[in-house]
């Protein structure tokens, strides 16, 4: 589901009356965890977290008029999706968050490269999220896309 929002707020007005507090409370998980440096806002329809072009002036190589994005969510049609670009990046993140996820959840990790489904919404591990979020630094996040993006 695509949603025509220009802030998290205007996002979350517009989602599932039983879609609303899970959004609240991993966008509270979020902003909690999420380390200095990283903004909020709206990109590609989603709410992200992403390195501004104050910190990173290039902004994402594939397009740059566009912040570096980190990671991001968004309320789908039959899940609530999260999208972190380090799991995908880092193989050893991938590792921790894949060996991590059975001690923080009963239900089988639904997962692709950077995404993250969860199609029972009272079963998100927001601890486990919380975690995930504060592993990576904006430094740290910076250095590992500029080896990607300088390998590719």
């Amino acid at each position: 589901m695509q949603y025509k929002a220009t802030s998290p707020e205007d996002y979350i007005s517009q989602l599932p009356e039983d879609r609303v507090v899970p959004i609240k409370k991993l966008r509270a998980t979020i902003v909690k965890h999420l380390p200095e440096g990283f903004e909020e806002g709206i990109q590609y329809g989603m709410i992200g977290y992403f390195v501004s072009h104050s910190l990173y002036p290039g902004g994402y190589h594939c397009k740059p008029e566009e912040p570096l994005p980190f990671m991001s969510f968004a309320s789908q049609k039959n899940s609530i999706n999260l999208y972190h670009s380090g799991i995908y990046a880092i193989p050893e993140l991938y590792d921790w968050f894949v060996a991590e996820y059975p001690k923080h959840s009963k239900y089988k990790l639904d997962m692709g490269k950077s995404c993250i489904r969860f199609k029972k919404v009272e079963a998100i591990p927001y601890q486990l999220i919380g975690e995930l979020v504060c592993k990576l630094s904006v430094a740290d996040w910076i250095s590992v896309y500029e080896k990607a993006i300088k390998r590719n």
